[in-house]
């Protein structure tokens, strides 16, 4: 089709006979005319409508959410990079992995989760939920993606978070350690978290320590009975991380009876919630606790096939059963140990690079 625009003649190329009727050559014809009595150019528009198509393509939530994924396979375990990959290969994906990613509505993405949900695999659900609201805010970073919807999902799906202890997810625990490095808090707070993080003791168990309890040499912290739920002494195995950040606390304060001195009123430990104040700070108000991250060791070891009586023990958890507590007296040692330092290891997979 021959035209003017802009003083100029030009050509616009409807395409090729009989791969284009003749029928459809004179409706395109027809469209290009009411483009010029809009005042556009055909041609540009066409080589727009192309662009915008390639760019779709570009877009579709399964090649964001694979770019995203070859990025984060940096920060997480290969445990949970496969779990991710599976998530989204076998759930995600096939319901909205071909769409546009800033096209797909919250009752779509909410489709994919309900059929995860139906069979009961709810922690998938969580997630998955999780995964995608992270694949939105990379979208959004990148600019292929105006707002995370996964966020409009809150309460459409069935509850089963612990509402007692918020704690973190796997796949938060790159940004944790990312905002614990930047925060600007007291060092002796800091090393509380990290050291609390290392060995998911209770936050009573950790501010009282003092420096007659650990052996640096054998790798051992004693806790005496008196601080125990269970009123038994308690051994946490130290992993090679947990003595460097006690090594650490020992330049600062091991001229002191604690380890954790509480700045304002020396004589005594740092308080019940200058830990919890400290993630307060960090943007972890109502997501995390103290005490939950007493939960995430838990979930994560037990994702990954530890015995679950060595998990048990090490958290210290009270036997319900009498008649079992009273034959158990096994203290798995040795195992606890070779788990203290994988839990050590896996940990360092989320923190940020050097």
């Amino acid at each position: 089709m021959n035209y003017r625009y802009s003083d100029k003649a030009k050509t616009l190329a409807i395409g090729v006979y009989p791969d284009i009727s003749l029928k459809e050559a004179r409706n395109r014809r027809n469209e290009a005319r009411k483009l010029l009595d809009e005042g556009k150019d055909p041609s540009f528009e066409k080589q727009r409508d192309k662009l915008r198509q390639q760019i779709a393509v570009d877009n579709q939530f399964f090649i964001i959410a694979a770019e995203w994924l070859s990025k984060k396979q940096k920060t997480i375990s290969k445990i949970y990079h496969g779990q991710l990959t599976t998530i989204l290969e076998k759930d995600i994906n096939p319901v909205i992995g071909k769409m546009p990613i800033n096209e797909i509505t919250a009752p779509e993405l909410l489709l994919a989760l309900r059929k995860i949900e139906e069979r009961g695999a709810f922690d998938t659900v969580r997630k998955a939920r999780q995964c995608c609201g992270q694949i939105f805010r990379y979208a959004i970073a990148i600019g292929k993606a105006e707002r995370d919807i996964a966020q409009d999902l809150k309460g459409a799906l069935e509850p089963y978070e612990s509402k007692n202890h918020a704690y973190l997810e796997e796949s938060e625990l790159p940004e944790f350690f990312e905002r614990l490095s930047c925060f600007d808090g007291n060092p002796i707070t800091i090393a509380a978290i990290e050291l609390l993080m290392l060995t998911f003791v209770r936050t009573q168990e950790i501010r009282f320590a003092v420096w007659t309890e650990f052996d640096l040499k054998k790798k051992h912290w004693r806790i005496p009975p008196e601080r125990m739920k269970n009123k038994k002494q308690h051994i946490v195995p130290l992993s090679s991380q947990a003595v460097d950040v006690l090594k650490r606390i020992k330049a600062l304060t091991g001229e002191r009876k604690f380890l954790f001195q509480n700045s304002n009123v020396p004589v005594q430990p740092i308080s019940e919630n200058t830990m919890l104040y400290a993630i307060y700070r960090m943007g972890y108000h109502g997501r995390a606790t103290i005490h939950g991250f007493r939960s995430t060791a838990s979930t994560i070891l037990h994702e990954n096939r530890f015995n679950s009586d060595v998990i048990e023990r090490q958290l210290a958890h009270v036997e319900r059963n009498k008649i079992k507590a009273a034959y158990n007296h096994a203290q798995h040692l040795e195992e606890r140990t070779e788990m203290m330092q994988w839990w050590a290891d896996h940990l360092d997979t989320f923190r940020p690079k050097k």
